[in-house]
């Protein structure tokens, strides 16, 4: 298996590596709700897609502390 000859300098080092980075995450925002959402996604909060409702979204019901 072929070696390098030579050390790599460090900003060759790094100029190798400026493509790998992590990018920030593109929300829209949902026409019904309001909420962020990724694009092309249902939203999780009201379960609408381009102005039409896809899926029916469940409340959650708070969970009420028994008294003893």
């Amino acid at each position: 298996m072929a070696l390098p000859k030579r050390r790599f300098s460090r900003s060759r080092t790094l100029k190798k590596r400026t493509h790998k980075k992590v990018d920030p995450l593109s929300l829209g925002v949902c026409t019904h709700c309001q909420s962020l959402i990724l694009p092309h996604h249902i939203c999780q909060v009201c379960g609408f897609y381009d102005g039409k409702q896809i899926i029916e979204i469940k409340a959650k019901k708070k969970k009420e502390k028994k008294k003893q």
